[in-house]
């Protein structure tokens, strides 16, 4: 059985698409300055804000080439960052090398599930990735199944890798009347994952031109805007276990940013594509000036409309249809995203008219329902103290405002997209975000920020299996419920059974995030209460 795996699995993988050269294969990036580069009409730049600003343009090869070597380095990092959590979660060299061909016979379609277009970039991208991950597979069908990545571990696990959040409003909800759409993507795989993120500008040959928020490698789509003013942004929704493989859902997030220009148009794409796992992408347009959320399942497509001049969306179905679906009502009961989504209409309803500084305001929010304090970092929170990135669009401008780190508690910086797609190159290493700015969060220059950032040092430690004072955790972030839960756990590790019961007793009297780490807290209550028997 596993001669046959690993048989079907170097076929696939000796396969890729064909392309029409281009000169760019033989160009080398000039450099212009310490962290900046271009290639042609290329470019790529680190901004005083810390993030990584790239633009690319041309057929799908050429800004597959132009990506994979103006980003190499930031490609070799990404891609170890990877691969150190998949052998954190994988010890086992072996067990990994299975996995691998696994999911190259899961696979096997994948390709023929992308567009040509989509094939060709990623291929020209996969000619500059380092051979030391070929334990892996080999590069071309790598970098596509980096594209399943997201898809495959969050229908097997369903994991707490993305709680995102995000809300739109216009007409009497937002200051001039026009749309505006604040967003949390709040995917977390380490810290180490997101410390080179990528702002692209987009100028394909065909198609809109767009902005999207990625990291190298990542030609799919999870937060982004085109030149016709539509928006999209992605929120995972609980999945049953894929049968077999389909369209990432970040390509056909791109494939709607790229070609649509209105509501409509975004519906019949997705309507096209089947896909591995449930999502909601919430699509904003400033020609309809509105926002909907089209709610995909690999089988199903509904549009979900508030009827009301503002939308909320978290992490679970609002349709008629897909809304009382048991693995729908399920998770609501089970996860924070009911608890996130009211909790965000709070502060919506709070704000007034909203208008960037608002919107900011609420994606910056750590507070829990009628403004309880629940800890930091707690997943019910709207800002959970792990975003990747945190973005709000004003899609009539053609603006978007990015923030800077830490999280969303940076300087929101104003990028126009107007000006920038008027460029032609790059001559000299310079700023193109706007001079105007959101002040970074007050919270940044507290003690209680500090402890936090200490909490999650001493958190990683735990999981790693160092040895940590149980007391750290509590004295740290002492309305936290997870707070106990690690005290608990060092405790008991211990055998300290009278204290960790203490412990995870004062945990249940916090907010907890969710019902499954509520039975964990019991059940190890339990344990300890057998233990002391």
């Amino acid at each position: 059985m596993v001669g046959l795996i690993a048989y079907q699995y170097n076929r696939v993988a000796g396969s890729h698409p064909a392309p029409t050269p281009t000169a760019l294969l033989r160009a080398q990036p000039q450099q212009l300055g310490a962290n900046c580069y271009t290639l042609a009409n290329n470019w790529l730049r680190k901004s005083n804000s810390g993030w990584w600003e790239m633009h690319l343009e041309g057929e799908p090869f050429e800004r597959g080439v132009a990506n994979g070597k103006l980003s190499k380095q930031l490609l070799t990092f990404q891609e170890q960052a990877f691969f150190e959590q998949i052998c954190r979660l994988v010890p086992s060299s072996f067990y990994r090398q299975f996995l691998k061909y696994l999911i190259g016979i899961y696979n096997r379609d994948l390709e023929q599930n992308l567009t040509e277009e989509q094939r060709l970039e990623i291929y020209g991208t996969s000619l500059s990735a380092d051979h030391k991950f070929d334990e892996i597979g080999p590069a071309y069908p790598r970098m596509m199944n980096y594209h399943a990545a997201h898809d495959i571990g969050h229908a097997l696990q369903n994991l707490a890798l993305v709680g995102c959040t995000s809300f739109a409003a216009w007409g009497e909800h937002s200051v001039d009347g026009q749309l505006i759409i604040g967003r949390n993507f709040d995917f977390y795989v380490g810290d180490k994952f997101g410390e080179n993120k990528i702002i692209a500008f987009n100028s394909p040959a065909s198609g809109h031109k767009f902005m999207t928020i990625t990291w190298a490698g990542m030609t799919g789509v999870v937060s982004g805007m085109n030149m016709a003013g539509l928006t999209i942004t992605l929120n995972a929704a609980k999945s049953e276990l894929p049968g077999g493989s389909a369209t990432p859902i970040s390509l056909l997030a791109r494939e709607i940013l790229q070609y649509a220009s209105t509501i409509e148009e975004a519906v019949a794409i997705a309507q096209k594509r089947q896909t591995f796992v449930a999502e909601s992408l919430l699509i904003g347009s400033a020609q309809d000036n509105k926002a909907v959320v089209i709610e995909k399942t690999p089988t199903e497509v509904q549009v979900y409309d508030s009827q009301h001049n503002y939308l909320t969306c978290t992490n679970h179905y609002q349709s008629t249809a897909l809304g009382v679906t048991q693995l729908n009502r399920e998770h609501m009961r089970e996860s924070a995203s009911v608890y996130r989504q009211q909790r965000l209409e709070e502060l919506i309803s709070q704000a007034g008219k909203l208008n960037p500084q608002n919107t900011a305001a609420i994606l910056r929010d750590q507070r829990g329902l009628r403004g309880e304090f629940i800890g930091y970092g707690n997943e019910k929170a709207v800002n959970q103290l792990i975003c990747h990135h945190s973005i709000i669009f004003q899609p009539q401008k053609r603006v978007v405002w990015i923030a800077s780190a830490p999280w969303q508690l940076g300087q929101y910086r104003a990028y126009d997209l107007n000006k920038i797609f008027a460029m032609r190159g790059l001559s000299a290493d310079q700023e193109i975000a706007e001079p105007v700015a959101i002040p970074a969060d007050t919270f940044l220059q507290t003690a209680a920020y500090r402890d936090f950032v200490k909490f999650r040092q001493l958190s990683t430690q735990a999981q790693d299996g160092q040895p940590v004072p149980a007391t750290d955790f509590v004295r740290l972030d002492p309305e936290y419920y997870h707070a106990y839960v690690l005290a608990g756990n060092a405790y008991f590790q211990q055998n300290e059974f009278a204290q960790a019961r203490q412990m995870y007793r004062t945990g249940l009297t916090k907010v907890i995030a969710s019902q499954p780490e509520e039975r964990y807290l019991r059940k190890q209550i339990e344990k300890c209460t057998a233990k002391l028997d």
